[in-house]
């Protein structure tokens, strides 16, 4: 649908009213979220300033861009994209074109290894990291967050997923212990690493074009492909894992809906031995965890 323009002297009560209204008719069913979040950051101002200066008038510059932003949501572009942003793990993260948004399921993976470490002295032990496919970073830095004597790599194909990592890592203060690599899973790595973690891409090829919009449109097609069972990412991790892991290590991989039998079955293949399947918030098996066999 055609977005409306919003125009400059609107007061931010009714310009928020219109985009809502607008979200709403396109089906979009966090119509009053985005609305809420895409104009305070139109605006440069904190969502209770909606509130307490609801009359405020929206200068051309913000009406400007409050409408810039309703088009591209209702043209099915994700709020995270549209700001450029996402939270993970209590966390700014910057998105670029080449990376995913972190997504709050994959927050069951940081906190499946940091419950696989034991108890909390485990956590300051000089351990080393390895992200492979570490698109924003996200992963590890957010390991790196919560293990202060750690250091970590992470991998990934893409230079500009690899860039927008490296200022994650600065902007939340683990720059100095994080380092990216740009690379085909775990080719030319040496190790030993003490944790191996890694959202891969796991979408059978001949499912992406079924995926939601907002996914097979603005989601890196890297990212997503795993092949034509979605399984080719964890055969090509699983070849290497013994040659770059550390005895007593911990491997961590998310997976997708009804992939855990098969990862599971790929992991013992290479000598590990994966246990259950850790769910998510919403029950789904998530994560396998695996050690050497």
């Amino acid at each position: 649908m055609t977005a409306p323009d919003i125009p400059p002297g609107t007061p931010r009560s009714l310009a928020r009213f219109a985009m809502r209204q607008a979200l709403s008719e396109a089906g979009i069913d966090t119509a009053d979220l985005d609305a809420r979040v895409l104009l305070t950051d139109a605006l440069g101002v904190p969502a209770i300033a909606l509130v307490t200066d609801a009359n405020a008038p929206l200068t051309t510059a913000e009406a400007r861009r409050a409408s810039a932003f309703l088009a591209r949501r209702l043209a099915g572009e994700p709020v995270a994209r549209i700001l450029s942003v996402r939270e993970f793990w209590g966390m700014p993260f910057r998105l670029g074109p080449d990376t995913l948004v972190p997504r709050p399921d994959s927050e069951t993976l940081v906190s499946a290894v940091l419950e696989a470490l034991g108890p909390a002295a485990a956590r300051q032990a000089p351990l080393t990291v390895l992200d492979l496919g570490t698109g924003s970073g996200c992963l590890l830095v957010a390991l790196l967050s919560e293990l202060p004597d750690a250091t970590g790599v992470g991998v990934d194909l893409s230079a500009e997923a690899l860039s927008v990592a490296r200022f994650n890592a600065q902007v939340n203060g683990v720059a100095a212990r994080a380092r990216f690599v740009q690379g085909r899973w775990a080719d030319g790595l040496s190790g030993p690493f003490d944790i191996v973690v890694s959202n891969p891409p796991y979408i059978e090829t001949a499912a992406i074009p079924a995926l939601d919009r907002e996914v097979r449109e603005h989601d890196p097609i890297l990212a997503l492909d795993g092949g034509a069972d979605g399984l080719d990412a964890y055969r090509a991790i699983a070849a290497d894992l013994r040659r770059i892991l550390s005895p007593s290590s911990i491997a961590a991989f998310e997976i997708g809906a009804g992939q855990a039998r098969d990862v599971d079955a790929i992991l013992r293949r290479a000598g590990f031995a994966p246990g259950p399947a850790v769910r998510d918030l919403a029950g789904h098996d998530r994560v396998l965890l695996a050690r050497a066999a």
